[in-house]
């Protein structure tokens, strides 16, 4: 039976894939420091033989006994809202523990994926983007903390992809979405929905002219799955190519919801991306993948799963109360 490490697992992606790659028959073993991340993910992977979890921060050492084949690095927060709160534990998740994780990949002589985002385009001038854009993003600005440890990541998993032979992979997730998103995370799916689901009038931030591209979680989850498994080691693009401004996909919500709430509108935050739509040619290429669950299925069953919370989840505005850590 392989082995495979995923940081990060009691988040959304890390949950999916804890899943994913339990049904390939592999073990897992599921690390997170439960700072963004929320055991409830995951909790029904407890009972089984072929799972254990970590609950420990990335960017101190780490020690795993044994064997192990692969790793995937999904620990970040990912959340506007969290890595705005948290900008230093933001940066320190994509350097050092990056760094750790490469030592122990490297020590074990196993394979890692490093979990990269289209954020690392900032908000771009080329559409869409392609793998050799290099991106467009303000170092000193309050995103920055996110984007840049991305950047960074993928600087230092090339490094020692080149210096010491490691077998490295680099996904650049677009925005995705499905059950177990967070309701608070900040982002335009949950924050919607959620706003639907309460009776609120739905915020769009700007005119609502800037777009986005939605890919379902079981549509990312296989292209990072076949990702793993190629022998590519340069960035990929994986992401749904299929734009929409966020005004038409407010007014799509409202219809979806059969909620009768208008849209309001709000200042866009700093450095906000005007455009977000991936290239995936090279995946298709390479990987033999694109995109199957269309939006409208897809944000229905995102709907079903948000209306399975209870009225304490959907009213809770505040995740975590972050001041209680330690943050240095």
């Amino acid at each position: 039976m392989k082995k495979v490490l995923i940081t990060g697992a009691a988040g959304f992606l890390g949950s999916h894939l804890c899943d994913r790659f339990i049904k390939e028959g592999y073990y897992v073993i599921g690390m997170d420091n439960l700072i963004t991340g929320d055991l409830k993910n995951i909790e029904h992977l407890f009972q089984l033989e072929q799972f254990e979890f970590y609950n420990h921060d990335v960017t101190k050492f780490i020690h795993i006994p044994g064997k192990l084949d692969y790793i995937l690095h999904f620990a970040s927060p990912a959340s506007p809202i969290d890595y705005l709160k948290i900008p230093i534990q933001t940066l320190k998740v994509g350097a050092l523990g990056t760094h750790n994780l490469l030592g122990l990949a490297k020590e074990k002589n196993a394979r890692i994926l490093i979990a990269s985002t289209s954020e690392i385009y900032g908000d771009p001038l080329v559409h869409p983007q392609t793998e050799d854009y290099y991106g467009n993003v303000n170092t000193i600005g309050p995103r920055g903390v996110y984007d840049e440890a991305k950047r960074f990541q993928e600087s230092m998993t090339m490094a020692y992809h080149r210096f010491h032979g490691l077998e490295t992979r680099i996904v650049r997730i677009f925005n995705t979405y499905g059950p177990r998103m967070r309701l608070n995370d900040g982002r335009v799916i949950p924050a919607f929905m959620g706003q639907a689901l309460r009776g609120e009038d739905l915020t769009v931030f700007g005119d609502g002219s800037q777009t986005r591209s939605f890919c379902y979680v079981d549509d990312e989850i296989e292209g990072i799955y076949r990702l793993l498994l190629s022998d590519y080691s340069y960035p990929v693009n994986i992401g749904n190519p299929h734009e929409i401004t966020i005004k038409e996909f407010a007014e799509e919500i409202i219809k979806l919801t059969g909620t009768k709430q208008k849209i309001i509108y709000k200042p866009l935050p700093q450095d906000d991306p005007l455009q977000r739509q991936p290239d995936i040619s090279k995946a298709k290429e390479l990987l033999g993948w694109e995109p199957l669950v269309g939006r409208a299925e897809g944000m229905k069953k995102t709907f079903d799963y948000f209306k399975t919370l209870s009225k304490e989840e959907l009213k809770k505005t505040e995740h975590r109360d972050f001041s209680k850590r330690n943050m240095r």
